[in-house]
């Protein structure tokens, strides 16, 4: 069941009323510990953060992704390590079992993600296996009823703190019956599964990200995910679609909170008795970024209701994330540019979005994998309708 348009408005003004008073004044407090403080944790669990994309069935908001990037264009306006925190819950970890999952496994496991009471985390990013899952070397064997998983992941966002990982192994080589990748649903507590110290990022403090490892990690039949050897790049590809466009939304929140601190910054700042914002040179870069924010506002909101469709969820998602990302990159840059020496300063907003989001163009699909979906699948459209 949908949410309808009046409570989704009160869900999406609850949730700008939360990041605007209560997470945006810490921001230089989640900074400097590295963590999301719990008070601000318990406060996002409470209005239902860590399950709005999950089904109302299984304890969710049910929101779809037409509201999905309404909310993420929030998320964005302020540190990207409040939405790392649910974000795996309501992306990729939590649409794979959504999506693929049994019923035995979604009564075990999603209520207790839509709760915050669990933390999914989605391990499928290898030392040589990132942007493209068809490279895996995590292996996993049937032993009598239990199957036995071997391999190393890295980056795996929220690995720390995590409860549950959704784990992307190879069952067999890629053959004609499909390309061997499962996926396996590991409690974090199972013997054999080591997570590794948190990572040093260039920036997104307070969003935890480390390797994990799993050596003989047992898990009974019952954890293959859908029952099904294959379903794991289905599962991966599809997850990943849909959160493409959840971080073309999340870049432009960031954008619009860049282009907010430029123009605030330009009326009150001035250069020989005169605000910087009367400039004419200041004026053009604020002009490029609020074309910026406006074309991937209106971008990522046809590309949501076109997934919702059905009409495109392939192309349209990778058009979204690459534009998107990288428009949210310039747009940063050009903040740190009219914040002068300012903008260069830890403590000042621009300094820390310009390093959070220069990860929104690497991870769940870099710039140059979505250029490669792009261009092939618009050739491969055009030899489609050439052959009829």
């Amino acid at each position: 069941m949908q949410v309808d348009e009046d409570d989704f408005a009160d869900i999406l003004a609850t949730a700008r009323e939360f990041i605007r008073k209560e997470v945006v004044p810490r921001e230089q407090e989640i900074a400097d510990t590295d963590a999301i403080p719990e008070d601000i944790r318990k406060k996002a669990a409470a209005i239902g953060l860590f399950g709005y994309a999950i089904p109302q069935e299984w304890g969710g908001l049910g929101l779809d992704l037409t509201q999905d990037v309404e909310l993420a264009m929030e998320f964005g306006y302020t540190s990207l390590a409040l939405r790392s925190m649910f974000g795996t819950n309501n992306g990729i970890a939590g649409q794979v079992l959504v999506g693929f999952g049994t019923d035995e496994q979604k009564a075990q496991w999603l209520e207790r993600i839509a709760s915050g009471d669990v933390v999914a985390s989605f391990a499928l990013t290898e030392p040589g296996a990132g942007s493209n899952p068809a490279g895996l070397r995590t292996k996993a064997v049937l032993d009598g009823s239990e199957w036995v998983i071997d391999g190393n992941k890295r980056f795996i966002t929220n690995a720390p703190l995590a409860q549950l990982f959704v784990v992307f192994a190879r069952t067999r080589p890629a053959d004609s019956d499909g390309p061997g990748i499962a996926v396996f649903l590991v409690p974090a507590d199972t013997p054999g599964v080591t997570v590794g110290p948190k990572d040093k990022k260039m920036g997104q403090e307070g969003a935890w990200t480390s390797e994990v490892t799993f050596d003989n990690v047992r898990v009974p039949e019952s954890a293959l995910v859908g029952g099904d050897q294959d379903t794991g790049y289905r599962a991966a590809m599809t997850s990943l679609a849909r959160g493409r466009v959840h971080i073309a939304a999340l870049s432009v929140g960031a954008a619009q909170r860049a282009l907010d601190e430029s123009v605030a910054f330009s009326v009150v700042t001035e250069q020989g008795g005169t605000a910087i914002g009367d400039f004419q040179l200041v004026q053009a870069m604020l002009a490029d970024q609020h074309a910026g924010v406006m074309a991937g506002r209106a971008m990522v909101r046809e590309v949501a209701a076109r997934y919702v469709s059905g009409e495109d969820r392939r192309l349209g998602p990778s058009a979204a994330k690459l534009f998107c990302t990288e428009m949210v990159g310039k747009v940063a840059d050009l903040a740190v540019q009219i914040h002068g020496g300012n903008g260069y300063m830890r403590g000042v907003p621009v300094e820390r979005i310009y390093r959070e989001v220069r990860l929104l163009r690497l991870y769940e699909g870099t710039s140059e994998i979505q250029r490669l979906i792009l261009g092939g699948g618009l050739v491969a459209q055009a030899k489609k309708r050439n052959q009829r």
